[in-house]
């Protein structure tokens, strides 16, 4: 074999498309053409992105053609590829939980079961709506908290309290009192 079939040779070796087979730690298992099954193939993922694939496609790198030192570059799956417009980007599962920063600027987040956050303080500065029901586990308060075009606040469906009710100061619980003509009278009249 001359020095250019043995230069054409590695070259045909230095990049590789295979079905993967399975997934460990920094490794992916592909099988390559032939039938050529590469098990300690390294998995190279960017710093702050983990995945872990349940099969797809690998597309792979190996050094000097070398089949024995191999690196996955890019690992997908088309099964579960989002259909996104021009510029757009998502993070997503085969579950269908995502984050997909759509174009116009809107950010949607989907989970099937729970959104967790933890973290000592989360702010919002727009508005909130929530569709849902709203449950606070600490203290609550609401500074500015006025209905439509600066109205008085309504609830409505009424609201059951539960300890102490103050307004402006003045406790307004079943345990104020009332003075009425000189007579004083305890709880709600």
């Amino acid at each position: 074999m001359s020095v250019l079939q043995q230069v054409w040779g590695r070259l045909q070796m230095l990049v590789a498309q295979g079905k993967v087979l399975g997934i460990g730690k920094g490794k992916v298992q592909v099988r390559v053409l032939d039938e050529e099954v590469l098990d300690n193939v390294r998995h190279a993922m960017p710093y702050g992105f983990s995945h872990h694939p349940t099969g797809g496609e690998a597309y792979m790198m190996f050094p000097a053609g070398d089949r024995t030192h191999g690196i996955a570059l890019v690992v997908g799956d088309k099964r579960y590829q989002m259909d996104l417009q021009g510029g757009e980007v998502a993070i997503h599962d085969a579950d269908g939980n995502h984050v997909h920063l759509k174009a116009g600027g809107e950010i949607e987040i989907k989970a099937s079961t729970l959104v967790r956050v933890d973290a000592p303080k989360v702010e919002a500065t727009g508005d909130v709506l929530i569709s849902g029901n709203l449950v606070v586990m600490g203290h609550a308060q609401a500074v500015g908290f006025f209905g439509p075009a600066g109205s008085a606040a309504s609830l409505a469906g009424g609201a059951a309290v539960v300890g102490d009710f103050t307004v402006n100061g003045k406790d307004v619980g079943d345990g104020h009192r009332h003075h009425v003509g000189g007579a004083t009278t305890e709880g709600v009249i």
